[in-house]
């Protein structure tokens, strides 16, 4: 197997893999080409992992497909929800591990860490229950015709996650389309392959078959550009920016017209009302913005607050945003680790020094924190104008940028404002005001006096150009099947 031994201060030495996991099994790439895994904590490299070229991405197709068109087909919905289950125990045993890896790699907090990989198996497990509870229907049309729906598989499933939630992403992949009986070749993002690779190596002992899951290290544009066109790919679902899920939905279309599905960028508004309890909304909004660094898709990153607390809760947030503890992820106080490179610094800061001259007012932070590692001091703006870029576009970091309202109408017009619509939240302590205001959001989820709260049992997606179609509850599982119509003519001839 290809590996190494690494360290990190919660497990202590262990071992990483380092091949491409195809057929069950850790192996070097066809070129040998290698790429170095820095440590966004102190800038240095962790180690170097193989990289999966086009060639790689054809060996881990085929095996896909060998399984799907194999053994796999014979594994009842039953067992391949045992396969599931066992999967998820299995995660649950070796959580602090996995977390540690995330936490070594990605810079999130351990905390933070342990709780994406609970979340995580909790959701292998959620789709494990779903596996052999995906029916068709009888249709009722004459006494002369049976006629019957089967939902069955699509194929091959090529998934593409991003680097800000690498094991929730694998999760929210792998456990629907495995359990509508897909087989799966997933890219990780090139940033982040470390936690994804010491999962693989659970995917052999919890019986899968080889060739069902498959788990390859790479970059986008060569193994996932070689993913989004593979002629022998069905499907590609994918997790990043907006401007790279236009690539991918190109790609799918010149080839051979695979089903996509997209959950891509957000600019998300979190509105606080005067009736809201002010230090309830303070601590969501925080969260809402500051959670994953601010590297959060669904990042609560325009808030617009109601001008009758507006510099009451200014001045709260910045307290508040204060009392965050930025530093070592290994630290089990630290709320806010790095940003995951020295590419998403940058482009950061200068978001951060775009404000600064378009005439926001910086609250608080702005600046660096500390001297090593890719770390930003939680950032707040205040008196941000609609045309602002920090307003606009997605800075994907832990920028807020605070706005004035005076009426709902005004509000729910600058909220609708943007191209994008993955997520909202309201704060405010009127029912009818939450209910009317989320009913007027274009949003995928609007959060009542609370942010972030994702589930998986609950569906998550996007309006607009925050993507197509959804992941996690129920509604996952329409990604990952297509519907057959079966029609028997029981009467005599007719014509």
């Amino acid at each position: 197997m290809a590996s190494i031994e690494l360290e990190t201060p919660v497990t202590g030495k262990y071992t990483q893999p380092t091949g491409l996991y195809i057929n069950n099994e850790f192996v070097k790439g066809v070129d040998g080409k290698t790429f170095e895994v820095i440590n966004p904590s102190t800038e240095k490299v962790i180690c170097s992992v193989h990289e999966a070229t086009e060639k790689d991405v054809d060996i881990a197709v085929a095996a896909a497909r060998e399984a799907f068109e194999g053994t796999w087909r014979k594994v009842t919905p039953g067992a391949r929800g045992k396969l599931l289950l066992k999967l998820a125990d299995l995660m649950e045993r070796d959580l602090e591990k996995i977390a540690a890896v995330e936490s070594l790699d990605n810079g999130k907090s351990i905390t933070m860490a342990k709780g994406d990989v609970q979340s995580a198996a909790l959701c292998i497990r959620y789709y494990g229950g779903w596996a052999d509870k995906i029916e068709g229907k009888t249709i009722d049309m004459d006494p002369d015709t049976l006629v019957y729906t089967k939902q069955e598989p699509i194929g091959v499933c090529g998934q593409i996650i991003p680097w800000n939630f690498p094991m929730l992403m694998w999760s929210w992949k792998i456990g629907p389309a495995i359990a509508c009986g897909n087989v799966v070749v997933l890219k990780t993002a090139e940033q982040t392959p470390l936690s994804a690779l010491v999962t693989a190596a659970l995917i052999k002992e919890a019986g899968f078959p080889p060739g069902v899951i498959n788990i390859i290290s790479g970059f986008g544009r060569v193994a996932g550009a070689a993913i989004s066109a593979h002629m022998d790919i069905d499907k590609v679902a994918f997790t990043g920016s907006t401007g790279v899920g236009r690539q991918i939905m190109k790609a799918a279309a010149d080839s051979n017209l695979k089903k996509v599905t997209l959950e891509l960028g957000g600019k998300s508004p979190n509105i606080v009302f005067d009736d809201a309890d002010i230090e309830n909304a303070i601590s969501w909004v925080n969260f809402g913005i500051f959670f994953n660094h601010g590297q959060t898709c669904c990042a609560g990153s325009r808030v617009y607050v109601q001008e009758g607390i507006y510099d009451k809760f200014v001045e709260a947030f910045k307290q508040r945003a204060l009392a965050n503890k930025v530093g070592d992820p290994f630290h089990h106080e630290t709320f806010q680790g790095p940003q995951v490179s020295q590419l998403q610094y940058d482009r950061i800061m200068e978001y951060i020094e775009d404000g600064k001259k378009a005439g926001a007012t910086v609250v608080t932070g702005g600046e660096r924190h500390g001297t090593e590692g890719y770390f930003i001091q939680p950032t707040i703006f205040s008196g941000v104008t609609e045309d602002m870029k920090i307003m606009r576009e997605e800075i994907f970091g832990p920028v807020c940028s605070i706005a004035k309202f005076s009426t709902e109408e005004e509000v729910i017009k600058n909220a609708n404002s943007s191209n994008y619509g993955l997520a909202a939240a309201v704060h405010t302590s009127h029912i009818n005001t939450a209910i009317r205001v989320s009913n007027a959001l274009k949003a995928g989820t609007v959060w009542v006096n609370s942010y972030n709260m994702l589930h998986h049992q609950m569906p998550f997606g996007g309006y607009k150009e925050s993507g197509i179609g959804r992941e996690l509850g129920e509604a996952a599982l329409a990604n990952y099947t297509q519907t057959k119509s079966v029609s028997i003519r029981l009467g005599d001839a007719l014509f």
